[in-house]
């Protein structure tokens, strides 16, 4: 499927005077607009092939930076960093583009960041997709964990990724689908590595905390009268569990599995994964 190559770029200042920086990928259309928010550590890069695809078959898709990430504002207190922050950030973005409704999708830690937003202002959602995310705690060694906060306080990004790379494994990274994508695809591990070291110190230290420690939102889920969809790779271990018992709580969500895919789908089996997103697009 051949791709559109441009896009616009735009920067935002929101009320709370943080800028933001967006890509919109296709113009204006009928159908509402399809918001997607990139990981803990990633950049509204991770998103461009995707939104590119999307803005190809008719939707006017964008992504954005979330804060302490990619060229968004770069706080550097800790303290500025928050599942609230994120979600008001990007609320605010949605009312300075003049938005009644939209499509929202979460990947990972942008997942929680989606559901702390849908619960804030559901009546804006046409849809919610729900990727390789969780709907409570983190489950992750609290130990290490806090260890790579101290690590990154001390020694910035560059630091707490030399320690994560000694460590056996690549956490939730570590399935057979993203090793081939290291293998096979040239110049993929020197982008995620790019990503990552661009991101705030602050972010993660403040960030790992809140997302082994977070309140549980599976009630909140269940709340919900909005089309849902779960995405999940089948090797994604550490997120089954709980896609599952997301797609279980909101009233009539669909579940997704995506096979031979682990913790990016839309990399590691784009074409499944961009079939699940139409499909489910064309309902809403």
């Amino acid at each position: 499927m051949s791709e559109p190559t441009t896009s616009e770029v735009r920067r935002v200042r929101t009320g709370a005077g943080l800028t933001v920086v967006l890509e919109r990928f296709g113009g204006t259309s009928e159908r509402p607009p399809v918001l997607l928010l990139h990981g803990g550590g990633q950049t509204r890069h991770s998103w461009s092939g995707t939104a590119g695809q999307l803005a190809a078959r008719g939707y006017e898709a964008w992504t954005m930076d979330l804060r302490g990430h990619g060229d968004s504002w770069h706080p550097e207190d800790e303290s500025e960093y928050s599942f609230d922050h994120f979600a008001g950030d990007m609320l605010a973005l949605v009312d300075a583009l003049g938005w009644d409704r939209f499509v929202l999708l979460g990947h990972s830690m942008g997942g929680m960041i989606a559901q702390v937003a849908a619960a804030k202002r559901p009546g804006a959602l046409d849809g919610l997709v729900l990727m390789d995310t969780t709907h409570g705690p983190l489950e992750i060694d609290r130990e290490l964990a806090m260890l790579g906060a101290e690590i990154v306080r001390e020694g910035g990004m560059a630091a707490v990724k030399e320690a994560m790379d000694a460590l056996e494994g690549d956490g939730p990274l570590g399935t057979p689908a993203n090793q081939r994508l290291l293998d096979e695809r040239p110049g993929y591990r020197e982008l995620g590595d790019q990503k990552f070291l661009g991101s705030s110190p602050a972010m993660y230290a403040s960030m790992i905390g809140q997302m082994i420690d977070q309140l549980d939102r599976l009630q909140h889920l269940a709340d919900l009268s909005v089309p849902t969809l779960v995405i999940v790779g089948e090797q994604d271990a550490p997120f089954l569990g709980a896609s599952e018992a997301m797609a279980t709580a909101v009233p009539g969500a669909r579940l997704e599995v995506i096979a031979d895919a682990g913790h990016s789908p839309q990399f590691e089996n784009p074409d499944a994964w961009r079939a699940v997103m139409l499909d489910f697009l064309a309902g809403v």
